[in-house]
């Protein structure tokens, strides 16, 4: 019988984290996506909720489309208002719109969520190298990232969805922002998104995966729209948000990027103790 070798690796400190954008570190609520998708399916006369619209977010944004039209509602009603059932052509049809109308949102939705600039600060006083995905294309990120380098915030790598032929919750964005940073083990990279195909995506990685509440998808809401809710139900919707990013596996779940210095001195111990994702 094989014998297993109980030899381990040495502990290995924290290299990298690799950071979402929208709702990770700008656009408080992730609103510009869904807004667009919103758009774009009412062009097209077939009108969609918020929460159709943010069931899918964190994918690349064909696959996000696209799954919005396999659901049953949606499904439908492309059918009832177009006379035939959804196709490749549909869905080239509406993503070409959707880039057009996402474009017309960026700019109005970039502003750095509070405590972003001073994760990204602690994460490189900890001689960690920042790296990013996204569910954007190369073309919106275009508008994005000088965005938030005139608020301050730069990262050493970026990488879309649509550079690979499978986005979220496939790994390979996260592997080849390892790669071109030049950063190992997977278990020394810390993944922030707020997101659960997100969060997947640093599971499947090998990577500590940190899910947001609060500040992006999962609730939704800007700081003003979540401000002016009664307590009670502020309350219900964080815990509802917190439960699903539990769920699908983060091993740690927070508000916002503000608090993930606490969480990183976590990891730190976790990992000089040999413990792994």
């Amino acid at each position: 019988m094989p014998k297993l070798n109980e030899h381990r690796r040495p502990p290995s400190p924290l290299k990298a984290v690799i950071f979402d954008w929208a709702g990770t570190l700008l656009d408080y609520g992730s609103r510009a996506p869904v807004l667009a998708v919103v758009s774009v399916f009412r062009s097209f006369d077939v009108p969609v909720t918020i929460d159709e619209a943010r069931g899918p977010m964190g994918m690349a944004k064909r696959d996000h489309l696209r799954t919005m039209l396999e659901m049953p509602r949606i499904g439908a009603a492309w059918q009832q208002v177009h006379g035939a059932p959804h196709d490749e052509q549909a869905i080239d049809r509406l993503y070409a719109r959707f880039l057009e109308t996402q474009m017309s949102f960026l700019a109005d939705h970039a502003t750095l969520i509070p405590g972003a600039l001073e994760a990204v600060a602690d994460c490189r006083r900890r001689g960690m190298k920042v790296g990013s995905t996204t569910g954007y294309t190369r073309e919106l990120m275009e508008v994005i990232v000088p965005a938030a380098k005139r608020q301050g915030l730069e990262v050493d790598a970026m990488y879309c969805a649509s550079d690979f032929a499978a986005g979220r919750p496939a790994p390979w964005m996260s592997f080849e922002n390892a790669r071109v940073l030049g950063v190992y083990p997977m278990s020394a990279i810390v993944k922030v998104d707020d997101t659960t195909v997100g969060v997947e995506e640093g599971l499947n990685a090998g990577m500590w995966s940190v899910g947001l509440a609060k500040s992006g998808n999962m609730v939704g809401l800007s700081e003003s729209e979540l401000a002016a809710l009664d307590p009670a139900e502020q309350a219900a919707k964080l815990a509802s948000a917190r439960e699903r990013m539990t769920a699908c596996g983060a091993h740690f779940v927070i508000d916002s990027v503000a608090e993930l210095p606490a969480v990183l001195d976590v990891i730190a111990g976790l990992l000089a103790k040999g413990q792994t994702p």
